[in-house]
């Protein structure tokens, strides 16, 4: 099969035109077609002659992804899903807030870390996007939403820093001038708490921001919560953070699900409070966002619903004096199924 020529990077097409003979200008000309123009055919690139569009589609093809199912809730959020090439299905979130508006991306098929509280991961692990598939959920959603995407989260199905080199490369095509120039302050990637992607992550050249999913300040209940928690505990991911926003000297987001009678109580607050003392962050609670089966999902058979929301705000009340930044989060989506923690792509989503 001829390759996507949307998987060649801005180096690549660069390279191309070196090996076509090509002044070096076209690599420019051909990634703004393929990213901030998008097109969806060769015959589009009117200032690339006919032959030479004739010789692209000899050697490439150029895939877009299908949209099988996009739901709309009241307040202008959309979920997507996407067929790609090899029948894979994967979702993406279109959140307008105000004066953002962002697309939540997913990074795999599915998730090997099978985390109770989510969804996806009851789908199991199929396998890890390009880079080209991740950057364009993004490039699919802007073809159709009504305003110029703002922000991108890579928030959506899958572990971001387990398929790291496609994360960061989509990062970077992302925020391509000749792309779609997303600010780099404006990404955030999120993780359950790899610390050697962490750490790596740290090093990446772009300010992109980190979002590690806590959900626990103690490894018993983030062992039961997140199975992740068995290879990687607390301590060494907090070691991780400690050094990215070393490097970085940029604050971190650690995200942390609310689950009702399981990790909101005030001995929890405090806990978590003493685990991030010290450290520059911001810590978002996130009231759970209930999908079917939910229902006796923990690891002790407990069921998971989110905490009555004075519990929310005393829990927040608790960490306010303490840390920093902390906010209770207002999931979005939820109508939809395309809240934190609902994606799943399978037949009932579609």
């Amino acid at each position: 099969m001829k390759p996507d020529i949307r998987s060649l990077t801005r180096a690549d097409l660069a390279d191309l035109c070196r090996e076509f003979g090509w002044e070096q200008y076209r690599g420019r000309q051909l990634y703004t077609w393929l990213w901030q123009k998008q097109v969806t055919g060769f015959a589009a690139m009117t200032n690339i002659s006919i032959a030479r569009r004739e010789e692209l589609a000899r050697r490439f093809r150029l895939f877009i992804p299908e949209t099988i199912a996009r739901r709309e809730g009241p307040d202008g959020t959309a979920r997507f899903t996407f067929r790609l090439e090899d029948g894979a299905v994967v979702e993406s979130v279109y959140i307008p807030d105000r004066d953002r508006r962002t697309a939540c991306l997913s990074t795999q098929v599915g998730c090997a870390l099978g985390c109770r509280f989510c969804r996806t991961a009851r789908l199991g692990f199929t396998r890890d996007l390009g880079w080209h598939e991740i950057a364009g959920q993004a490039l699919e959603v802007a073809r159709v939403v009504p305003d110029r995407l703002t922000n991108i989260v890579l928030m959506g199905m899958g572990e971001p820093l387990a398929n790291y080199e496609a994360t960061v490369t989509a990062v970077a095509e992302l925020n391509a001038p000749a792309g779609l120039n997303i600010g780099a302050r404006r990404i955030t990637v999120s993780t359950a708490g790899l610390p050697a992607a962490i750490r790596r992550f740290a090093r990446f050249p772009l300010q992109v921001r980190l979002a590690v999913s806590l959900n626990a300040a103690d490894d018993e209940t983030r062992d039961r919560l997140m199975p992740v928690n068995r290879r990687h505990p607390l301590a060494s991911v907090i070691a991780a953070v400690r050094e990215f926003i070393e490097v970085r000297n940029k604050r971190v987001t650690f995200e942390y699900v609310l689950l009702r009678g399981i990790n909101d109580r005030d001995e929890d607050a405090r806990r978590l409070a003493a685990l991030l003392r010290g450290l520059s962050c911001k810590v978002n609670l996130i009231l759970f966002n209930p999908f079917p089966g939910a229902e006796g999902a923990g690891a002790q058979g407990e069921t998971f619903a989110p905490p009555e929301p004075a519990t929310a705000e005393r829990f927040a009340q608790l960490l306010y004096p303490l840390l920093p930044a902390v906010t209770i989060r207002r999931s979005r989506g939820g109508e939809i199924g395309g809240a934190c923690g609902q994606l799943a792509a399978d037949a009932d989503s579609c």
